[in-house]
C-alpha cells in the first residue's frame, strides 16, 4: 500500500471513531464535547470523500493494467485508453489530497484582532497607515465582515500613528494572517517639493480573536488604570476618567483604550485586545520550532520583516514571500486583496508539500 493510502486509511479510521463518538449517548448530553467532535468530524469530511475517489481511481487503473495482458487486441486497445484518461485524473486527486493532509491552522475560522501601526518615515508613514486601515476596511466589506474599532490614534497630517480593530466573520484569520509583518510604500509624498520618491513603512499585527474561554485573565494578574482621554495634540477630549490602560503583569503587556465615552465599553475592548495578545504568545510558545518557522515566513508585525511593497510611481504592488508582482495597484488598495492572498497561500502551501513549515 502507498505511504498516501497509509495516510487516508488512518484518516478515514480517525472519522469512523469521531462519528462513534458523536453517536453516544455520553456525548449528546455534554453540548460542548458535542460541538468539538462534530465541527473536527466535519473538517475532515472532505479528505474522506476524496479518499474513495482515490481509492476508485487506484481500483480502475489496476484493473486496466492487468488487462494489457490479455490476449484480446480489443481489451488491450480499451485498457490502453482507460490508462491514458485515468492517470491524469490521479496526478490531479494526489495533489488534491495533499492540500488537504496539510495540517489546518486551528484559529483559521476565528475573528481578528488586526493592528496597524506607522514605522518608519514620519508623516508619510501615518498617511500610508490610514490608506491601509481603509484597504482592509474595504476587504472586510467585500468579505462581509464586520468591522469593530478598537482604538485610534490619528496624527497631525490626517494620517494614523495606531490603529486597533476587530474584524469580525468566519474564516478572518485565516484570509488576514498573511498581511502580518512591513509594508513598504515608495512614491513622492504631498509635502515633497522636488518630486524625490521617498520610502516609508507600516506594520501590521494580525491577532486571532480570542474568546473568555480561550484565555481566561486572572484578575490579580491585571493593573487597570483610567485617565482622561486625549486627541492629536495631547489636548483634552473629555472631562471624566473614562480612558482606561490595562496592564498584564506576568508580561508586562499593555492595552489602552479611549474610544468610547464609557468606561465600562473601553474596559471591555480594552481586555478583548489583551486576550488575543495574550492568547498569541501562548499559541507561540507551545507550537515551538513550527511557530518560529511560521513568524519567519509569514511575518508578526517587526519591522525587521518586509513582506510587501507598494510602489505608486510604476503602480505595481510585490509580494517578496509569493514572488508576485501586480500593476494594479489602485484595485488592491481599493481593497482586492483575494488574486495576492490567494499567491500567498498557494507559495506557502507549496514549501509545506516539500518538506517545510508553512503556515
Amino acid at each position: 500500500m502507498s505511504d498516501l493510502l497509509v495516510k487516508l486509511a488512518a484518516i478515514e479510521e480517525q472519522a469512523a471513531s469521531l462519528g462513534e463518538q458523536l453517536a453516544d449517548s455520553a456525548t449528546a448530553n455534554a453540548p460542548a464535547e458535542y460541538a468539538r467532535i462534530a465541527k473536527e468530524l466535519s473538517g475532515l469530511r472532505a479528505t474522506v470523500e476524496a479518499a474513495e475517489r482515490y481509492r476508485k481511481i487506484v481500483s480502475d487503473l489496476e484493473d486496466a493494467q492487468a488487462m494489457l495482458e490479455d490476449s484480446d487486441p480489443d481489451l488491450r486497445e480499451l485498457a490502453s485508453a482507460e490508462l491514458e484518461e485515468k492517470q491524469p485524473e490521479r496526478e490531479t486527486l494526489e495533489e488534491e489530497i495533499r492540500q488537504l493532509l496539510i495540517p489546518k491552522d486551528p484559529n483559521d475560522e476565528k475573528s481578528v484582532i488586526l493592528e496597524i501601526r506607522a514605522g518608519t518615515g514620519g508623516d508619510e508613514a501615518a498617511l500610508f497607515a490610514g490608506e491601509l486601515f481603509r484597504m482592509y476596511t474595504r476587504y472586510a466589506e467585500r468579505s462581509g465582515w464586520k468591522i469593530e474599532p478598537l482604538s485610534l490614534s490619528e496624527s497631525g497630517v490626517g494620517g494614523v500613528k495606531e490603529v486597533v480593530v476587530s474584524v469580525g466573520g468566519s474564516g478572518a484569520y485565516g484570509r488576514l494572517k498573511y498581511e502580518r509583518g512591513v509594508h513598504r510604500v515608495q512614491r513622492v509624498p504631498a509635502t515633497e517639493s522636488q518630486g524625490r520618491i521617498h520610502t516609508s513603512t507600516v506594520t501590521v499585527a494580525v491577532l486571532p480573536e480570542a474568546e473568555e474561554v480561550d484565555v481566561r485573565l486572572d484578575p490579580k494578574d491585571l493593573r487597570i488604570d483610567v485617565y482622561r482621554s486625549s486627541g492629536p495634540g495631547g489636548q483634552s477630549v473629555n472631562t471624566t476618567d473614562s480612558a482606561v490602560r490595562i496592564t498584564y503583569i506576568p508580561t508586562g503587556t499593555v492595552v489602552q483604550c479611549q474610544d468610547e465615552k464609557s468606561q465600562h465599553k473601553n474596559k471591555a475592548k480594552a481586555l478583548k485586545v489583551l486576550r488575543s495578545r495574550v492568547l498569541e504568545a501562548e499559541q507561540a510558545r507551545e507550537q515551538g520550532e513550527r511557530a518560529k518557522e511560521r513568524r519567519e515566513q509569514v511575518g508578526t508585525g517587526e519591522r525587521s520583516e518586509k513582506i510587501r511593497t507598494y510602489n505608486y510611481p510604476q503602480s505595481r504592488i510585490t509580494d517578496h514571500r509569493a514572488g508576485l508582482t501586480l500593476h494594479r495597484l489602485t484595485e488592491v488598495i481599493d481593497g482586492d486583496l483575494d488574486e495576492m492572498l490567494e499567491a500567498i497561500k498557494q507559495e506557502l502551501a507549496s514549501r509545506e508539500l516539500a518538506g517545510g513549515s508553512a503556515a
